[in-house]
């Protein structure tokens, strides 16, 4: 470890470029390794793929599993009293949440609906402060005619109603979700010391999607868990965020990449040793201004965050989960292959998570604090996602195929013939946790009033289309995001459309 961390400190652009380009040599290693192995060393090819397939068997049957249990504990917290919790504590009165909404050019019809579902909470809206987070590029026009008719409908119902608009030419900032949080949380820092009975300590903040509908009992829940935890300021909040509010509006094939991954987010809950806080999450006051809040000069905030916070604090600091629905909008815009476009372009924007393994596995080996098994399981599983985001679908679609059809002379043995055949015989096993996706997805979507019959009856055969859709809205926009990274081609952040 000692010669990596003086090889980090010694060449620090040097050693930046080589992790950036990591991911991407993982992956395309590992997707091309069937190719020219079959011509090399085909019998190693045929234990890899069997290897891969296995390993996906585990995965998926248990990311099923746990999305199941997942579903019951959130149904069970819909309908739970939280409020009658959170009146035990005689300080209720005295934690609020700042909910910072960073936006770009969100309709205001949007906003007004996220504001809408904080001013519905359990929790009284009176110790909520909501943070509209324009973008000043977004056009002056644009954004006095949102905040004018927001601060119509929802004036005098919170704590504060407060709007931001933050600058886009700050020297060193990245556009994007962190760098506008930052300055969202920097206003409300003015804020706090205005407001007498607002205590920094007895704060909590959100960053949240400009889409998202929280449920009503979002806000009682973080109360309750953040009264009853001596360890408040090490923890970070999350829900599950769902992509169903316009699931129904949206075309079969991007339909069900977000009822998919609708199902994978919830299954994340039951898995605190790994999980990590998520488009709309929520953390201590306290432990944002210690860690030095969001980093302006990044796109991906929500992983950095928790990273920064992780090793700031020794390792101290978890995700813990809230097992409430937050509904999200799935990306959509007008007509089919726009919509198509908007959720590539999302996807690709989450696969540059990967961007930030640089410093992730920089500050894994620098950091003597936190405890060695943990931060390497929880490092080890990050890195896991990101290096196997593109490389899923070819070993799973393609990698039985390849040693046979490439190498005739493989193909006449054994296990040449046989490989294929045990391939599928694994890979037809995992379609249980399909199964089980399925009947998720069907139990957690709201019931859309007008959907006709035949979309109710086909619903569970437009998974059908799992192949197609695991290709261009898994494998391609991974693919993309890695190669940009090893060429150092660095995207710039593209807001979600919204319609």
């Amino acid at each position: 470890m000692f010669i990596f961390r003086w090889l980090i400190r010694r060449y620090p652009n040097v050693s930046q470029r080589c992790l950036e380009i990591l991911p991407g040599f993982v992956s395309w290693s590992m997707i091309l390794f069937p190719v020219w192995g079959s011509f090399l060393v085909p019998l190693a090819v045929a234990y890899y793929i069997i290897a891969f397939d296995v390993y996906w068997l585990y995965r998926s049957i248990t990311l099923a599993g746990l999305a199941l249990l997942s579903h019951f504990r959130i149904r069970a917290s819909e309908t739970y009293d939280w409020m009658g919790d959170v009146s035990g504590f005689a300080d209720w009165k005295k934690v609020f949440h700042a909910v910072i909404i960073p936006n770009y050019q969100e309709p205001g019809g949007t906003l007004a609906r996220t504001l809408r579902s904080l001013a519905n909470q359990t929790l009284p809206a009176k110790q909520i402060i909501p943070v509209i987070a324009f973008e000043q590029r977004a056009g002056e026009e644009l954004n006095r005619k949102r905040e004018m008719a927001l601060r119509a409908e929802f004036a005098g119902i919170f704590a504060k109603l407060m709007f931001t608009y933050h600058p886009g030419d700050i020297p060193g900032e990245v556009a994007g979700k962190s760098a506008n949080s930052a300055w969202g949380a920097r206003k409300v820092a003015i804020e706090i010391e205005r407001h007498k009975n607002w205590n920094p300590e007895m704060m909590t903040v959100s960053s949240a999607d400009a889409d998202v509908v929280f449920h009503p009992n979002h806000f009682a829940a973080v109360t309750f868990k953040f009264l009853d935890n001596p360890a408040r300021y090490r923890r970070i909040w999350q829900g599950a965020v769902v992509f169903y509010n316009n699931i129904e509006k949206i075309a079969w094939p991007m339909r069900v990449y977000n009822r998919v991954a609708s199902v994978v987010y919830m299954g994340l809950l039951m898995r605190p040793d790994r999980l990590i806080n998520f488009s709309t999450y929520t953390l201590s006051w306290h432990l944002l201004s210690e860690v030095g809040s969001w980093d302006t000069d990044v796109i991906p905030e929500d992983y950095r965050l928790f990273f920064k916070a992780y090793f700031a604090t020794g390792g101290e600091v978890e995700v813990e989960p809230i097992f409430l629905p937050i509904m999200a909008d799935a990306a959509e815009s007008i007509g089919f292959w726009k919509t198509f476009v908007n959720t590539y372009e999302q996807v690709k924007r989450w696969a540059w998570g990967a961007s930030d393994d640089a410093y992730i596995i920089k500050q894994y080996i620098l950091d003597d604090r936190a405890p060695f098994l943990d931060k390497t399981i929880r490092v080890f599983k990050v890195l896991e996602d990101h290096f196997l985001w593109p490389v899923n679908w070819f070993i799973l679609t393609l990698g039985a195929t390849l040693p046979p059809l490439i190498n005739e002379n493989f193909g006449r043995t054994v296990i040449g013939k046989t490989l294929p055949q045990v391939s599928s015989v694994i890979l037809t096993a995992s379609m249980v946790s399909l199964l089980v996706v399925i009947f998720v997805d069907w139990r957690s979507k709201p019931k859309v009033v007008g959907l006709s019959v035949w979309r109710r009856v086909f619903s569970p055969f437009e998974f059908i289309l799992l192949p197609v859709v695991g290709f261009f809205f898994s494998a391609l926009p991974g693919l993309d995001a890695h190669a940009r990274l090893m060429m150092g081609r660095y995207i710039e952040y593209r807001t979600t459309e919204k319609v």
